[in-house]
């Protein structure tokens, strides 16, 4: 079974940086986008930003674009969400997930589009 696992979360000033990572075991990425998806409390899950299979192709919600950068390591078999210029409003559990999908291209979508979640992270950004 694939698995997915979170990491990189923690607390960090406004305007402070980190780095997500997503990490799959079980099988590769190859035929899969990754989804980032946040979910601050009392809050429904919302999309951040997704990546092809491939990694050639991004896309991201228009709160976080400009700010944050999806990428991924074929070699390691990793996603990772690069943080930037982070404001309190991004204080949320962020979680990956996948979605069999093949195209060279890829949006920002519902959770629901998206399976196989790990344990999220969680992300405190506070002063």
């Amino acid at each position: 079974q694939l698995q997915l696992v979170e990491s990189g979360g923690g607390l960090v000033q406004p305007g402070g940086s980190l780095r997500l990572s997503c990490v799959a075991s079980g099988e590769t990425l190859d035929y899969y986008a990754v989804g980032w998806f946040r979910q601050a409390p009392g809050k429904e899950r919302e999309g951040v930003a997704c990546v092809t299979n491939s990694g050639g192709n991004t896309g991201y919600s228009d709160s976080v674009k400009g700010r944050f950068t999806v990428s991924k390591d074929k070699a390691k078999n990793t996603v990772y969400l690069e943080m930037n210029s982070l404001k309190s409003e991004d204080t949320a559990v962020y979680y990956c997930g996948i979605k069999y999908w093949g195209e060279s291209w890829c949006f920002v979508q519902s959770p629901d589009e998206y399976g196989f979640w790990g344990q999220g992270t969680q992300v405190t950004v506070s002063s």
